[in-house]
């Protein structure tokens, strides 16, 4: 049978497995930096974003920060006392699960909790992405911001936008040039009334649910660092980091 002279579609990106070698270099930079620091912090981040993470890496540009799979960050600090790579730095492996990676550094712990603990980049929110807070859209002239922010201070919505909203769900129609949301049927319950809900504090958001936040200007995800434990060189012991930053006696 002759192949089809059909289109084909021919992808232009790729994505790039990481090879063995690039595991590799990871578990020996990881080695390699044992000796040369410190301390070694365990941190996780939440609501991760590059372009934040990548600040953080300036910042903090006389340290090393490493993120892998834990399975090879762990094999690269040793599973037991016998084959840990230094004294007791193997007891970190007991935090490294999830999305979490490794800080080598010679700063003082004290500052290096300290720039953790005030930083805090708020940002819109992705789709998986548990809403933080109720946000309703009031009846009337939609307003830029949906109320968020003071009325003198607010604008009504551009009318480019009004068809993405009604794409979106939102009931809008166009009256004198103004967006204007519809009022609720009759036998809507009393906080329809007031609204159209995008989000209820606790909803698992969506993508449509997001790109609304986002159309509002409301953000709900806030990129943090969070330091799990600490491993000093000089004392040899691997310490507990509380929620609030603060190390366990």
């Amino acid at each position: 049978m002759p192949k089809s002279k059909r289109a084909r579609v021919v992808h232009q990106t790729s994505v790039t497995k990481k090879t063995r070698e690039h595991k590799e270099k990871l578990f020996d930079n990881i080695r390699d930096c044992i000796p040369q620091y410190q301390h070694c912090f365990v941190i996780t981040v939440d609501n991760m974003r590059n372009t934040y993470l990548k600040d953080v890496r300036q910042e903090l540009s006389d340290s090393r920060l490493f993120f892998g799979k834990t399975t090879l960050m762990a094999r690269a600090l040793g599973h037991t006392a016998e084959d840990s790579y230094a004294e007791n730095i193997y007891q970190l492996n007991t935090y490294l699960k999830g999305s979490v990676g490794l800080l080598f550094t010679n700063r003082d712990p004290s500052a290096i909790l300290s720039y953790f603990s005030e930083l805090s980049q708020v940002d819109f929110a992705r789709a998986g992405v548990a809403a933080t807070r109720d946000f309703v859209v009031p009846r009337g002239i939609v307003m830029s911001t949906a109320g968020e922010v003071p009325a003198e201070h607010d604008v009504p919505m551009g009318h480019t936008i009004e068809p993405e909203l009604r794409r979106l769900g939102v009931p809008t129609r166009m009256i004198k040039g103004k967006i204007v949301l519809e009022e609720a049927p009759d036998a809507a319950s009393e906080e329809e009334k007031k609204g159209y809900v995008v989000c209820r504090e606790g909803d698992v958001l969506d993508s449509r649910q997001t790109r609304l936040l986002k159309l509002f200007s409301v953000c709900m995800s806030e990129f943090r660092v969070r330091v799990l434990a600490h491993w000093s060189a000089a004392t040899t012991e691997v310490t507990k980091v509380n929620a609030d930053g603060a190390m366990e006696e």
